[in-house]
């Protein structure tokens, strides 16, 4: 026998052995390890980490919170050309092996007999599905069988497909984007269907090693990486020749893309974000949860849009304060400008030559400037720019973004007055250079032209006061529209919710409601007179004024209200006690612990925000009905089922006639067995009570104020009205959803009346006239400014929407003379309310009983005779009729007279 004949059964038998061996090694190690693998079952329920997003009403995405950004995205909707770059770049043999790749393991196996490290793992994509669920990163043996045991199972639970969009939508690709969907919103801004085959392989180069190649950080590597995979997909015949081509020509477009907003509303995502993490805690950051909020996109867009024209308005009345800063000059352009000829000094056709030059290349300097411009961020719309050149009647900029353009003189320069306080601005300047010069960094807003609708570029700057606005639906208190300040990257500060700031006049409305309640009426005569408090509570002498200085004598309610007297108020808050003036108040949710216990308080020198003032307005609107501001519509979780459904106190005006006419009807029974009579016997009563006082009042009788105006219901918001649902319909969609509650009415029917009509007079003829420009009848309102001035408000509403806006300084500086409620404020609520009452058509309303319209003297508030051609029409309730006037002129209370200093009662504070 040869030695190969007899080594050859001894070698069989040794690999045979060993290869049984490895079977059983293999064998027991798969023993030992399968009863501590997960269950991969548990894939098919697994919730991908998921930021939080935040929505209008109406769907637009308006905020994004959480550590990871990913965008789920089913395999149906993934791009075949991502499927196959990936493939190419990971797994080529994806859908031929069963969850492990013989070939990729040995290939491993070698590398690391050769290197003595492991360099590649040999993993196929389900493997790393194993990895990146279950398994850590770390290069062990044991994680690698792990890995391979985990991967067959998969394979056998779930399909390709599945396996392909566990992997698309967890794998991490840089710059916090977990999944493709995240991928190519942070990388290029679109939605993956929307991207080039070259962004596809740009993308799917990224699960190798998304540092390395990640291309932000490092272009030139993932440009190698990118078409090392195109390279691969047209060998594996997923493109053709010419695709890769063409592919390969395409540079790097990647840049840093936040996510993708489709309406601005930051202080409105800041404000669901936290209540979303009140009510869902940490897991709202991670669990994929959906806000839907009550903000409506168009009237949040008009609302921000408001408020940054109302306050640019605000400030460029009161001068131009300069450049933001000078940039470095280079040698050549800084010769120029020293010259006794400076560029300057040109004609107007000077303008359009260089505007004729902004198409060229930026030269080095320019470059230079742009880096140094990255550094200022556009605030409100308004960008950045250095003046590169100086005309006479214009000047040629280059904007932060690369723009070259030019700011002509009728575009900002000829009104560029210097400021010199908030009183005082410099004379006119007569050309350019009387404004900027080279380097100066200036804000320039692109606009359109009134005439023409041309785009034209605004020489501006950024407000140094701040506003705020918010609107609210008078029937639920849904937040309509917010904002909180000029720019929400500029500032944090939510103005509308946490600046507490003096109302002045606009607080006046409550305390003459209070006063309507203790008996007095819109005819009242009060005495607008001096009036001089010594009051230890206000460390000084008080001696409260108007605003024009001037006092008017006896003054109606009404009047008094809509021309904001200030004397009124407060002898009105002294006449009716403060505690009922706070218990009125407290009724309309406003918390009477933060009110100052002292006449003060009839001037409105309570704290209060935007969004306070707001809410308590709503009882103005909706006709006496107390609801509360919300903001949280419902909350969704990843699959779509609704975990939180607000339910707020909402108006229901039937709810309230059918419960009296339930009292009402179970009174008439209880009172008498024949309830007919009892009606036609009370309905008796009232026709000899009238007119016996129709007797004692010359035979005038007292006209129903239904007779003076109309009193149709608005039928917007009667739920019955052009209802397509039956009765039976209607009660099992009752039965189905949960019902709000009704909102307590806190005012009654006839006092919500009276404080109605008297805020329309504010807008009809008095400091709220500018609203007529709205050309509606159907508006109330009040304005409101502080000593100073130093805060505008302007708080008006119909029946369908409530708005406040304020103006001032966070420093709570003075606004400049001639700045009040209805110059500042009234402007930026009237842009706003007019898209919000677009469409909304107006609604007359519907007048409660025991109101009756008489005639009374204007001087006097008395009744007046026939004969008196100056009458005037007033509305009161039927226990408030004034009596006959027997004389010429009203008797005044003596506290009332204002002649002499006067004592408060101790009680009152």
């Amino acid at each position: 026998m040869t030695y190969k004949e007899k080594i050859i059964p001894w070698a069989f038998w040794l690999i045979l052995a060993a290869g049984s061996g490895t079977l059983a090694l293999f064998a027991g190690i798969t023993l030992y390890l399968t009863p501590k693998l997960p269950e991969v079952e548990t894939l098919r329920q697994i919730k991908l980490q998921t930021p939080l997003r935040i929505y209008s009403d109406d769907g637009l995405l308006i905020g994004v919170f959480g550590e990871k950004r990913r965008n789920p995205v089913a395999i149906e909707n993934v791009p075949q050309d991502f499927i196959n770059a990936i493939l190419s770049a990971e797994d080529d043999r994806f859908y031929s092996h069963h969850g492990v790749d013989i070939k990729g393991l040995l290939r491993a196996a070698s590398q690391l007999l050769q290197s003595g490290q492991i360099q590649t793992g040999g993993s196929t994509i389900t493997m790393q599905v194993a990895r990146n669920f279950f398994l850590t990163r770390k290069q062990t043996f044991s994680r690698k069988f792990n890995e391979i045991l985990l991967a067959l199972q998969i394979e056998k639970e779930l399909s390709k497909s599945e396996i392909l969009e566990l992997y698309a939508n967890k794998i991490y690709l840089g710059n916090r984007a977990y999944g493709i969907g995240a991928a190519a919103q942070v990388y290029y801004g679109k939605d993956i269907n929307d991207l080039s085959l070259a962004q596809l392989a740009m993308i799917a180069g990224l699960p190798k090693a998304p540092s390395a190649y990640n291309p932000l950080a490092n272009p030139q590597r993932a440009l190698v990486r990118r078409n090392w995979i195109l390279g691969r997909m047209v060998s594996l015949d997923y493109i053709t020749e010419e695709q890769y081509q063409v592919a390969v020509q395409e540079p790097v477009t990647a840049s840093y893309h936040g996510s993708k907003l489709e309406l601005s509303a930051p202080y409105i995502a800041e404000m669901a974000r936290k209540e979303a993490v009140d009510k869902l805690g940490l897991a709202a950051y991670t669990d994929g949860f959906k806000i839907y909020t009550t903000i409506n996109s168009q009237l949040q867009a008009r609302a921000q849009k408001a408020v940054i024209d109302g306050l640019i308005s605000y400030d460029l009345r009161h001068g131009y304060r300069g450049p933001e800063a000078k940039l470095t000059l280079p040698d050549a352009l800084a010769a120029k400008t020293t010259s006794t000829e400076p560029p300057s000094a040109s004609t107007p056709g000077d303008s359009a030559a260089a505007e004729s030059d902004s198409a060229q290349p930026l030269t080095e300097w320019q470059q230079e400037w742009q880096q140094e411009l990255d550094h200022y961020k556009t605030i409100g719309g308004l960008m950045a720019a250095a003046v590169t050149q100086v005309n006479a009647d214009s000047i040629v900029f280059l904007a932060s973004d690369g723009t070259q353009a030019s700011v002509h003189w009728e575009n900002g320069l000829s009104e560029a007055r210097a400021y010199i306080n908030e009183n005082s601005r410099g004379p006119a300047p007569k050309q350019a250079s009387d404004v900027l010069a080279v380097g100066d960094v200036i804000r320039v807003a692109k606009t359109q032209a009134a005439d023409t609708g041309e785009d034209i570029w605004q020489l501006t700057q950024v407000p140094a006061a701040q506003a705020a606005l918010v609107s609210l639906n008078p029937d639920d208190g849904a937040i309509r529209a917010l904002v909180g300040g000029f720019d929400f990257n500029q500032s944090h500060f939510n103005r509308a919710t946490q600046a507490e700031r003096q109302p002045g006049s606009n607080f006046k409305p409550f305390i003459y409601t209070a006063a309507l309640e203790q008996g007095l009426t819109p005819a009242t005569i009060i005495n607008d007179a001096p009036i001089v408090f010594d009051d230890a509570s206000m460390e000084s002498t008080w001696r409260p004024e108007n605003a024009s200085g001037k006092f008017f004598g006896p003054t109606r309610l009404r009047q008094a209200l809509y021309k904001s007297r200030n004397l009124v108020s407060i002898r009105i808050l002294r006449r009716i006690g403060i505690n009922n003036a706070l218990d009125t108040m407290d009724r309309y949710g406003l918390d009477k612990s933060q009110m100052p216990r002292n006449l003060s308080l009839a001037l409105g020198t309570a704290a209060l925000t935007p969004l306070q003032i707001a809410t308590g307005y709503t009882v103005f609107a909706n006709g006496g009905y107390k609801v509360s501001p919300y903001l949280v519509a419902r909350i969704e979780d990843v699959d779509g089922n609704i975990t939180f459904q607000a339910l707020p106190a909402t108006v229901c005006r039937p709810c309230e006639v059918e419960a009296n006419t339930a009292e009402a009807s179970e009174a008439l029974t209880a009172d008498s067995g024949d309830g007919n009579q009892v009606a036609n016997a009370q309905q008796e009563s009232l026709d000899a009570l009238e007119k016996a006082m129709a007797a004692e009042l010359n035979d005038q009788p007292l006209q129903p104020a239904n007779e003076i105006a109309s009193s149709s219901l608005d039928t917007a918001l009667d739920p019955n009205s052009e209802s397509e649902n039956t009765a039976e319909d209607s009660d099992q969609l009752m039965q189905e959803a949960p019902q709000p509650p009704v909102a307590p009415r806190v005012l009654s029917p006839q006092i919500a009346y009276l404080i109605d009509d008297m805020l329309r007079d504010v807008i009809k003829k008095g400091t709220g006239r500018k609203a007529l420009a709205l050309g509606r009848n159907d508006l109330a309102g009040k304005t409101g400014t502080t000593n100073g001035p130093k805060d505008a408000w302007f708080s008006g509403y119909n029946n369908r929407v409530v708005t406040t806006a304020w103006l001032g300084f966070d420093q709570n500086s003075d606004l400049g003379r001639r700045e009040y409620g209805g110059t500042s404020a009234l402007p930026i609520w009237i842009d706003y309310m007019a898209l919000a009452l677009k469409d909304i058509p107006e609604a007359p309303r519907s007048l409660p009983d025991n109101l009756v319209s008489v005639r009374i003297d204007p001087n006097t508030g008395m009744r007046a005779p026939a004969t008196q051609s100056n009458a005037i029409f007033e509305t009161f309730r039927l226990e408030n009729v004034p009596e006959y006037n027997q004389q010429t002129a009203p008797q005044l209370d003596h506290r009332e007279t204002g002649a002499t200093q006067e004592a408060l009662p101790e009680e009152l504070f």
